[in-house]
């Protein structure tokens, strides 16, 4: 990595999970708005669905999701009532009973079920929606609460992808994240879940992290791949103390600065292509696997689960700050348990804020879509589709000059590529094409 890319890999720029991003959502959208983009939904296109499960049995101080920690059933089973009621009312709503192409459990850890909540979701969601023959079933799971029992479950239902928190295997390392889960422990898991019949499995890691080096992350990739998951997502930790305080905790340790974070990635990365095919800025999947064959094609798509090969346009989500989306905008659900779990009681909308998507944001999230999963944009091409001209772009392209010069993206008329050893700044290079960056007062995690 040449170290004058260093600059650009320290920009405080969003994932681009979607476009506007979240920042900008606010409190102009409501549930009655909400309620009506879904009663005009097209009942011809199926929908995604992603319920949320707000709890763990432990807290990780890396964490950044929304979650609480939990030492009794009771809470999971309070919020499993509110859950169904929240399906049953949205799914009510709905011009037709709709077609599902994909589900998607994640929190927290969904593994907080019980065998009873879980089977009360799943028939809650069959009895109002019909799935796809080809529809994929996904959780994510914490390996340390994976008995046999939910997993046989897991398949009985048709999960067909598991995707587990690694994060790092050093011993010393996990003491320091506060997340103890030795390598037989992720094996025990990848073990059952494969005697059920659940063989694709996905697994995150973290970089950046404390007490991590070039040679702890080289063994953890390592150990990983000895396991042979379909795939890996390689995230940078993202330290905001700011918005999560138990991060902290992690500040009596010297934390990798961006040096130190870019050698890990680019360590972690260089072990991982050797075995797997790269996929966007931070994932990498067997060459059979169907991520990689989307990526092959251009049919890979960017969401608020990350990159996906789910294609329908519409994403209902159920639970705590979970977040939709649909033709006409984006809506967050009220991110505080105890808040949306009163306005889900008295049988009103959790939608505390989001947007309404205009032509110049569909344009724009187009050409930030296809650089993200593709590493390659065609802008006439995208303004053609939209019916205006490329020179939309000109002050992109300007940015963009010093991302040039430095070798991070080519430029070729209307056509733009990243080489794919800049992949890892794909996020900084998208941002040229934000036009709501500047209005943005987040602070944002380093690209890298």
């Amino acid at each position: 990595m040449k170290t004058s890319w260093l600059t650009h890999l320290d920009a405080r720029v969003p994932r681009y999970t979607s476009y506007p991003t979240a920042p900008h959502f606010h409190a102009g959208v409501n549930g009655a708005m909400v309620d009506g983009w879904l009663q005009t939904l097209d009942p011809s296109k199926p929908v995604s669905l992603y319920v949320h499960v707000p709890f763990c049995a432990k807290l990780c101080w890396y964490c950044g999701c929304n979650a609480e920690i939990v030492k009794s059933d009771a809470p999971v089973a309070d919020y499993l009532d509110l859950l169904l009621s929240e399906m049953t009312r949205i799914a009510a709503l709905l011009p037709h009973r709709m077609k599902v192409s994909h589900l998607h459990f994640g929190g927290g850890s969904p593994n907080m079920l019980s065998l009873a909540a879980f089977h009360r979701v799943m028939d809650t969601i069959e009895a109002k929606f019909d799935f796809l023959p080809d529809a994929e079933r996904a959780i994510e799971l914490d390996p340390r609460g994976l008995d046999l029992d939910r997993v046989k479950a897991y398949a009985e239902r048709g999960i067909d992808r598991a995707s587990i928190g690694v994060q790092d295997l050093d011993p010393e390392v996990q003491k320091a994240i506060h997340r103890i889960q030795p390598l037989a422990t992720v094996k025990q898991a990848v073990d059952r879940l494969r005697a059920n019949g659940i063989h694709s499995i996905n697994f995150d890691l973290l970089y950046g992290l404390p007490l991590q080096t070039v040679s702890t992350i080289e063994r953890t990739v390592e150990e990983v791949l000895a396991l042979e998951p379909a795939r890996i997502a390689l995230f940078g930790y993202a330290h905001v103390p700011w918005m999560k305080k138990y991060q902290k905790a992690l500040e009596r340790y010297t934390l990798p600065g961006q040096t130190e974070r870019a050698a890990l990635a680019q360590a972690a990365r260089v072990a991982l292509e050797a075995h797997y095919t790269p996929i966007g800025i931070d994932h990498f999947a067997r060459a059979d696997d169907s991520m990689a064959l989307a990526a092959q094609n251009g049919t890979l798509r960017r969401n608020f689960q990350g990159y996906t090969t789910d294609q329908a346009e519409t994403l209902i989500a159920f639970g705590p700050s979970a977040i939709s989306e649909t033709p006409l905008g984006y809506a967050q659900n009220e991110p505080d348990l105890a808040v949306w779990s009163k306005q889900v009681a008295a049988g009103l909308s959790s939608v505390h804020r989001g947007i309404v998507l205009t032509d110049e944001d569909r344009l724009r999230r187009a050409v930030i879509e296809r650089l993200m999963c593709d590493l390659f944009v065609d802008l006439e091409a995208v303004a053609d589709r939209f019916n205006v001209h490329p020179v939309v772009f000109l002050l992109a392209l300007d940015r963009l000059e010093d991302y040039a010069e430095d070798g991070m993206v080519e430029i070729d008329g209307w056509q733009i590529r990243v080489p794919h050893e800049a992949r890892i700044a794909v996020r900084s290079i998208a941002s040229a094409f934000d036009e709501w960056l500047k209005t943005d007062t987040t602070r944002h995690a380093a690209a890298v």
